[in-house]
């Protein structure tokens, strides 16, 4: 049976299904005559820049242009090949001769964006993983290889300076289709949606507790510490306070209708360097509305996907 699993690079090479495909001669025959998408580690890039892949006990070889499915318009970047050395690569068996196995990650990409991603609606709920990082924005694979761009005002509500304050390079996530293809295989993404609304996240809190969290900015009228993604508060100006610091702060009040937390910062600490876990509200499916804000605030956060 044909295997359609359009995962991030890295999702299936530890599967039972991949394992059995690639174990032996008998499996990659039988991944050929099924068409299916596999994964195998890259140990190799030779200089003709052909990508040598690990399959069970055997080799299987990338050729230079099968290594990457090119959009109209597109030129091949060396980077894209040489980068994929020592991690999983996605493929089909195209050629077996003998013990020669022919690899064609293009291929793999080639059906994953027709039958997967050029076939997403904005709203769709998507697996991704982290590849890279700039300031602006995250690089995210989508399915195969295939990356798209999660800009960074879209990774929460709450406000960072970068990529690297939310999540790291390999992290697996989820994030919703803020565009859909126009045919390119190019898609646009938002993750904000998925971290809940302002009442969700406020609800986790009480006027009278005291709760960790990361001081993201500093005004001239007060200090914003954020306690979850998409939930911050503000407190007045703490000496010692640093952009970064983890804080526990002491809440003394909710304000539902101005969607406001007011804080106090008891103290201060070096943060952890790992990311905080994501705590996701909504993990697969479809949306076309969210609002932010409750009801009765004037202000209006929302996303329209419909």
């Amino acid at each position: 049976m044909k295997q359609n699993l359009y995962l991030p690079e890295g999702r299936l090479i530890y599967t039972s299904a991949n394992k059995s495909y690639t174990a032996n001669a008998e499996g990659l025959e039988r991944a050929f005559a099924d068409g299916a998408i596999l994964e195998g580690l890259c140990t190799l890039c030779d200089n003709g820049h052909n990508l040598h892949v690990r399959l069970g006990e055997s080799t299987g070889i990338i050729p230079r242009e099968e290594s990457v499915y090119l959009r109209e318009g597109e030129r091949q970047k060396d980077i894209a090949i040489i980068s994929r050395v020592g991690k999983p690569v996605c493929f089909k068996i195209i050629a077996m001769n003998g013990g020669a196995v022919t690899l064609s990650r293009k291929e793999a990409q080639r059906e994953c964006t027709l039958m997967h991603i050029d076939k997403l609606r904005a709203g769709d709920i998507i697996p991704a993983r982290v590849t890279h990082m700039e300031s602006f924005g995250v690089f995210a694979d989508v399915g195969c290889g295939i990356v798209s761009l999660l800009p960074i005002d879209t990774l929460s509500v709450s406000r960072i300076s970068h990529p690297r304050d939310r999540i790291c390079v390999g992290q697996d996530l989820f994030a919703v289709v803020k565009t859909p293809s126009d045919g390119s295989g190019r898609i646009s993404l938002s993750h904000r949606e998925l971290l809940g609304t302002w009442q969700e996240n406020a609800s986790l809190y009480s006027p009278g507790q005291t709760a960790a969290g990361v001081i993201r900015s500093i005004e001239s009228y007060g200090v914003f510490v954020e306690l979850t993604p998409n939930l911050a508060g503000l407190a007045e100006y703490k000496e010692g306070v640093e952009v970064g610091k983890s804080a526990a702060v002491y809440i003394k009040s909710i304000i539902r209708d101005k969607m406001k937390i007011k804080l106090v910062i008891i103290d201060t600490y070096p943060a952890d360097s790992a990311p905080v876990p994501i705590n996701y509200f909504i993990k697969q499916g479809h949306i076309d509305y969210w609002r932010y804000s409750p009801e009765e605030c004037s202000k209006l956060v929302e996303s329209v996907f419909a």
